[in-house]
């Protein structure tokens, strides 16, 4: 019987904001149901993230029914930013590729531009059946995917955390570590690995009543360096990354998952690879 199991789920409502941690969660076609509906732009309608805002580190959102989302922040009071209504659609951009939006009532933008001490606006994915199809390079026909960067889903290992950490340990600036796994913003953290990488052979794999298709490595960026506790930026993992996990041009650490199967993912639940 495999030891591979579900160590923790992470749901993200609001794209490079602090989420939540639940016990059980449905998968939809997109992702995790609510993760990353939810995005900040700028004057220009381009998605804001971690970085070019590492202080989003510091603020949080977290379901509170119907779609609805609470956000907080340090010296913030706590906000209710109800779903908006049918509207006109507005492109945003996110890595070139224009997405159609409905924006959020004023209150969350004047509530993020106080915080963040610059004009945004909040963005939410109304339809993620039809917005954006996943990268046609790697995609089936239909598939598609929320405001998350690439793919629906993001599994990482406590293998390869902790050998990452090994190699840190070992390298130029091992005062950084060791990392905690929220540096990397996974949906599902799985335990049990007998090796570090073995998510890299991961094709197919089974989890609960849901099914997924592993597409490919996770390339990392600056967010990983930014301590989700404090916004401060470092030198690591990108440093040992680099020396260490370069796969094509990509420094990997995790493997991207497109649903085949839908249904619901726990902790605890065995994680079966297929194929």
């Amino acid at each position: 019987m495999s030891n591979l199991h579900v160590h923790a789920l992470h749901v993200h409502p609001v794209k490079s904001v602090a989420g939540t941690a639940p016990d059980a969660v449905a998968v939809e076609p997109w992702g995790l149901s609510g993760d990353r509906r939810w995005a900040l732009i700028d004057t220009e309608g381009m998605v804001i993230t971690q970085r070019q805002q590492p202080r989003l580190a510091l603020a949080s959102a977290r379901p509170v029914g119907g779609g609805r989302i609470a956000v907080s922040a340090p010296g913030m009071a706590e906000l209710v930013v109800e779903v908006p209504g049918p509207g006109p659609l507005e492109p945003v951009v996110l890595f070139g590729q224009k997405i159609e939006t409905v924006i959020a009532a004023d209150a969350a933008a004047a509530w993020f531009g106080e915080y963040l001490g610059i004009p945004v606006r909040l963005a939410y994915m109304d339809d993620p059946a039809v917005r954006r199809p996943v990268d046609p390079e790697y995609a089936l026909p239909g598939e598609t995917v929320s405001l998350a960067d690439a793919y629906p889903l993001l599994l990482t290992t406590l293998a390869s955390l902790e050998a990452l950490n090994a190699l840190i340990a070992r390298g130029d600036h091992p005062e950084e570590g060791p990392l905690p796994m929220n540096r990397f913003r996974p949906n599902v953290v799985v335990a049990g690995a007998e090796e570090a990488w073995a998510e890299d052979g991961w094709r197919r794999l089974a989890i609960g009543d849901a099914e997924f298709r592993g597409v490919r490595e996770c390339g990392r960026c600056i967010v990983t360096t930014t301590d989700q506790r404090t916004a401060e930026r470092g030198k690591e993992p990108l440093k040992t990354l680099a020396r260490h996990r370069r796969i094509g041009k990509s420094l990997a650490f995790g493997r991207q998952l497109v649903p085949v199967r839908l249904g619901t993912v726990r902790v605890g639940d065995e994680v079966r690879i297929l194929e």
